[in-house]
């Protein structure tokens, strides 16, 4: 790993920030704030749901590149020459990321909603839910990522490999892995739209990270390393307010569907939390077992747990709909997600007597 790409995860700030570590809270009021304007201005939110073009709604498109271009201008695709330094945690999170993970979410999803809770929700919602626990679940997480492995005083070289190498695999298996999932559960897949969401979602904030990463290291020393940490913090609060807001629209949008049926939020956590510990557990033990350092099992075991639900939320929406079952199962994801993650942090903090030190 070089120096430069070193310093630039170490560069952001150790711990997890007041937004971040709340961020269950905020998106709890963010929930409650849309359900609330849904239900006293409709006609504001029939007005951004008008606003379509090619099956992408041009409001949360706009909100989704804010999320996602932040998390891609932090990504050093020069590190993946350094790939098989530290090859066993990276073996660990890779099978599980793209092996394990998509298949386990869409089982859970499976037996919950078409076994489980059949009794208590009709079909078509129970196959809408379904395929938006796919989409998450085929997603692995990029910019939370460097959070987990700070709390846990990770290796920052090991996790910068490791998230350029997904985002590299992601833009070319995560739309396959998701159409071949939602075809085993009988929904219709629309290839074009799948394909169109990865490229606006992925590849297109991919390229534009590049670039502007590129711009600002220009010259490179410590200059480029400045400018470049400068501009992620600067930018940073546009991401997470992005998010807050897109859960703002698409509760707004689901206003509905949640008050006339509140216990529908439970049951699409339910397999959520299920998958988010087992994988957990699944990827520490197989670094224990390996004898895999510290410093490389716990971030390579929470970056296998976690989702980059930003694109699961931008693709469910594409495929389905602002207003669909599958939209709605993919911002459950983004509340569960934090509180998990942080417990998660908690134990292997406690745990880490069990690992050899680096």
């Amino acid at each position: 790993m070089t120096d430069s790409a070193i310093k630039d995860v170490a560069a952001e700030p150790a711990g997890i920030g007041l937004f971040e570590k709340w961020l269950s809270v905020w998106v709890g009021l963010a929930i409650v704030a849309g359900i609330a304007l849904g239900a006293l201005v409709p006609g504001a939110f029939e007005a951004l749901a008008a606003l379509e073009y090619a099956s992408v709604n041009l409001a949360v498109a706009v909100l989704i590149w804010a999320m996602v271009f932040p998390m891609m201008v932090n990504i050093d695709f020069a590190s993946l020459v350094h790939i098989g330094e530290k090859p066993k945690g990276l073996v660990i999170t890779l099978a599980v990321n793209w092996l394990i993970k998509p298949f386990t979410m869409a089982l859970l999803a499976v037996v919950f909603f078409e076994f489980v809770f059949a009794p208590f929700i009709q079909p078509e919602d129970a196959q809408q839910y379904i395929a938006g626990l796919i989409i998450l679940g085929a997603a692995p997480c990029t910019a939370m990522v460097f959070v987990w492995s700070q709390l846990t005083k990770g290796d920052p070289a090991y996790t910068l490999v490791q998230v350029s190498v997904n985002d590299a695999i992601m833009v070319i298996a995560f739309a396959p892995i998701v159409a071949l999932l939602l075809g085993v559960t009988d929904l219709t897949v629309p290839w074009q739209t799948l394909l169109l969401s990865v490229g606006l979602y992925v590849v297109v904030p991919l390229l534009a990270g590049i670039a502007v990463r590129r711009w600002l290291t220009r010259g490179g020393g410590a200059a480029g390393e400045a400018r470049l940490a400068g501009f992620s913090s600067r930018i940073k609060p546009v991401s997470m307010a992005a998010l807050v807001a897109t859960v703002v629209l698409l509760f707004g949008f689901q206003g509905g569907t949640i008050l006339e049926r509140p216990l529908v939020i439970a049951m699409i956590a339910a397999p959520i939390l299920i998958q988010s510990y087992f994988i957990f557990a699944l990827a520490y033990g197989a670094a224990f077992a390996w004898k895999v350092p510290f410093n490389v099992a716990a971030p390579c075991a929470l970056i296998g747990t976690s989702n980059f639900f930003e694109l699961a939320v931008a693709v469910a929406i594409s495929l389905f709909g602002l207003n669909s079952g599958a939209a709605l199962a993919t911002v459950v994801g983004v509340l569960v997600e934090v509180p998990v993650m942080l417990s998660l942090v908690a134990f292997a903090n406690r745990t880490q007597g069990w690992f050899k030190r680096d």
